[in-house]
């Protein structure tokens, strides 16, 4: 448990059936900096990131999520968010490129593509993450999943999808103030200014993109 901000101590239960560790932060740190700094705590076969802003957890959750992140092929494993609504949430995409917000202006579908997912909730192998040298602090709120989950596939590993369904709160504040505005803008500019998305690209050329069920709604 990482405390971004000064505040008080969890209040741990001696029947609590698992270790607990706390971090606490004297200054806050991005999304990846907090997961890379949690990481050097981990000392089991899995890791996970996980968002304080879910809710319906189902009981077949992590099961499931360990299941499909244990293959040797698996990058990692994520679940089905939900809206509050009810409804499939957009959380797996295709890569954000220069030319996406003309494809939006422009009125062009979305592709039916999966490059990344969001990393609301992800299980996967510890050695995956040690592979990749985890998320990249460069990123500061925005794009490390896209990032990451574009050197997962460049290592040849696959995102597995797992068949459970979970709430997640998005906030979205990207879309409504300013100051998250230009964070976002500044970590697409890092994600479109690196190697790793146009490596990725021509992948795809060769390759081919992975592509989707519907989820239904």
């Amino acid at each position: 448990m990482t405390h971004n901000l000064p505040g008080p101590g969890l209040k741990i239960s001696p029947d609590w059936p698992f270790c607990v560790s706390e971090i606490s932060n004297p200054r806050p740190k991005g999304f990846g900096a907090n997961h890379n700094q949690a990481f050097q705590h981990c000392s089991t076969p899995y890791f996970g990131v996980m968002n304080p802003d879910l809710d319906h957890l189902p009981d077949n959750l992590w099961p499931r999520l360990v299941e499909l992140a244990a293959p040797p092929d698996a990058g990692l494993a994520y679940p089905v968010l939900l809206n509050l609504d009810g409804t499939v949430q957009d959380s797996e995409r295709e890569v954000p490129t220069p030319l996406s917000p003309l494809k939006r202006y422009t009125h062009r579908p979305p592709v039916p593509r999966r490059d990344w997912a969001n990393a609301a909730c992800w299980v996967l192998r510890r050695e995956v993450w040690q592979q990749l040298g985890g998320f990249d602090e460069g990123y500061f709120l925005y794009c490390e999943d896209v990032d990451f989950c574009l050197r997962v596939q460049l290592a040849g590993l696959e995102l597995k999808r797992a068949d459970v369904r979970m709430t997640h709160h998005a906030q979205r504040t990207s879309h409504r103030q300013w100051r998250y505005v230009s964070l976002h803008l500044r970590s697409l500019w890092r994600l479109w200014t690196t190697p790793t998305l146009y490596r990725y690209l021509w992948r795809l050329r060769q390759t081919g993109p992975v592509r989707l069920p519907d989820m239904g709604r």
